[in-house]
């Protein structure tokens, strides 16, 4: 009840439908489609008595295992070309017969939209508060530059004054079928719209009407949709890898609904999502996170931040969530339900880590980007030593390569925090061959163009796996050393830790391969038979068999 007004919802559930065969019963999501109906109407807090009119057994019996009464309609209400008012006028009718009372306000819930919400409903309820509106209908805006047809002359016309982007034109609303609703003094057998109309408008995804297999399949594609948190950062000491990991998985998940979460003390990450345009909300400190997180609840939570704690993911465990890890050399790692680390290869851990090449997301560039031909002449060199070049290899590559002889073009990648870009720039100004380029956005055309690539032995090997090219790396760390990707088998020279290496040492090999057009093909060729494009596949297929399997063991 609101406002001393008796409140009835009717949903219509017809036993026979034409496009979509017994239709109101089919199962949607492992529920049956008029049970969305039933259970947004009994939700309500306003909603006083639900009824289903139908003239179907079945889908009486299944409407009643779902708390609604049931009307029976006649035969004459069930044809394909009924309206609606008579069978919602004939219900309300039999309805008060039944319940010796009168309903003040009647609202009409199509089966056919099974996204609608209760607090929308229960908006629309509220509306009612002015005495002065007799009904209240669901809409949603339909601003587009639309045509009308005249049958007599046989000729299209606008139905729009002025061509203007779709934000400049003037609102138009489109019924959605999701809610009608009307005080019961205005219906009649043939109408249920009363003098004065007000309209509610609903979203998008609320909005979807089931009338054909492919709004079906959309449909059941939302309701299976989950609620992902993203935890991850970036900043001068960490880099960019793990949120451009992260942006590329959350690019292949846009059927789920994705938040990131970023510490609002690393400007970097924050600056990275925003330019992507993902929704994102900052925290700062653990306890607004955990906040932040309860609020959203979140099915799956994915942290990338490298070095989690037992205390950390033990908690995001005891708040329910599904937690995926990536390269996380913390403790809380044992406690995650799944760690993926293409960088390292482990022996399991505790049957949650999995880790290679397998595994590796590559961004979304290098999924379109043509595979290398190995040329005869070596003309372009590349030098991407990326996130924090500590050594300053950048620079001692590129004094070994000139040392070499080697006159071609060199190209000169800096990574976005390199402390020494002005001496550097400043040293090579006036070398010809030399150029170099800062916090540039499309890395796999300079992979491309390069016959052979100088760079460390982290992400990057991977993508220029992926394309082909030649590449010759080195170890800034000892970290860097335990990343096994990076070895001959896979077409590289890895040359081993950086401050074991003289510059003459990187003359030398870089002669070797530049001379040798028989090596860098092998090189090439060895790269190409690693497949890396089916990481994000190979990542999901894990999360999701773990995820289900996880699930089941909760529910029972």
């Amino acid at each position: 009840m609101f406002d001393n007004n008796k409140i009835l919802v009717v949903i219509p559930a017809r036993g026979g439908s034409k496009r979509i065969l017994r239709k109101n019963i089919r199962l949607l999501a492992d529920k049956p489609l008029i049970s969305y109906a039933i259970d947004i109407a009994k939700s309500s807090q306003y909603v006083d008595d639900v009824v289903v009119s139908t003239e179907d057994s079945e889908t009486a019996s299944i409407a009643e295992k779902f708390g609604a009464s049931v009307v029976r309609r006649s035969p004459d209400l069930a044809g394909d070309l009924i309206p609606v008012d008579p069978v919602v006028y004939d219900a309300t009718v039999q309805k008060e017969k039944i319940a010796f009372d009168e309903y003040d306000i009647v609202i009409t819930i199509q089966t056919t939209s099974p996204l609608l919400k209760t607090e929308t409903l229960d908006k629309a309820i509220e509306k009612f508060a002015d005495f002065s509106i007799d009904t209240v209908i669901s809409v949603m805006s339909n601003k587009h530059l639309s045509w009308g047809y005249n049958e007599s002359e046989n000729r299209y016309f606008p139905l729009y004054s002025e061509r203007l982007p779709s934000k400049y034109l003037p609102n138009e609303y489109i019924e959605t079928g999701g809610i009608f609703a009307t005080r019961r003094a205005f219906m009649t057998p043939n109408s249920r719209l009363g003098n004065n109309i007000d309209l509610i408008e609903i979203s998008q995804e609320e909005s979807i009407n089931i009338v054909s297999y492919e709004d079906w399949w959309v449909a059941e594609r939302y309701i299976n949709r989950k609620k992902i948190a993203m935890i991850v950062t970036a900043n001068n000491d960490m880099g960019v890898g793990p949120i451009q990991r992260s942006i590329s998985l959350a690019s292949k998940l846009l059927s789920d609904n994705v938040l990131f979460f970023l510490d609002e003390n690393h400007q970097l990450g924050i600056d990275i999502v925003k330019s992507f345009n993902f929704p994102f909300k900052v925290y700062d400190g653990e306890d607004e996170l955990f906040k932040l997180l309860e609020e959203f609840n979140p099915k799956i939570v994915v942290n990338d931040i490298f070095d989690t704690t037992k205390e950390y993911v033990s908690h995001l465990k005891e708040m329910g969530f599904f937690v995926i890890n990536f390269e996380d050399i913390g403790v809380g790692s044992e406690d995650a339900d799944v760690v993926f680390d293409a960088l390292c290869e482990h022996d399991g851990g505790f049957g949650n880590i999995y880790s290679g090449y397998q595994y590796y997301l590559l961004r979304d560039e290098f999924y379109f980007q043509p595979r290398k031909i190995v040329g005869p002449d070596v003309n372009d060199v590349l030098i991407a030593f990326g996130r924090n070049d500590t050594n300053n290899l950048t620079e001692r590559v590129l004094e070994s390569v000139l040392d070499s002889g080697y006159a071609g073009r060199i190209d000169v990648i800096i990574p976005f925090n390199y402390q020494h870009k002005d001496k550097l720039i400043q040293k090579y100004e006036s070398y010809n061959n030399v150029q170099i380029y800062n916090n540039i956005k499309n890395i796999s055309d300079f992979m491309l163009r390069a016959d052979i690539v100088f760079s460390s032995a982290g992400r990057k090997m991977y993508e220029i796996c992926s394309v082909g090219t030649p590449c010759i790396c080195i170890c800034q760390n000892g970290r860097e050393q335990t990343h096994d990707f990076g070895s001959p088998e896979n077409g590289f020279i890895n040359m081993g830790l950086a401050d074991t290496l003289s510059n003459e040492e990187i003359t030398n090999q870089f002669k070797l391969v530049w001379q040798d057009f028989e090596l860098r093909q092998n090189m090439s060729n060895l790269m190409k038979r690693v497949d890396l494009k089916h990481g994000f596949e190979n990542i999901w297929s894990v999360v999701e068999q773990k995820y289900w399997a996880s699930d089941f063991e909760q529910r029972h």
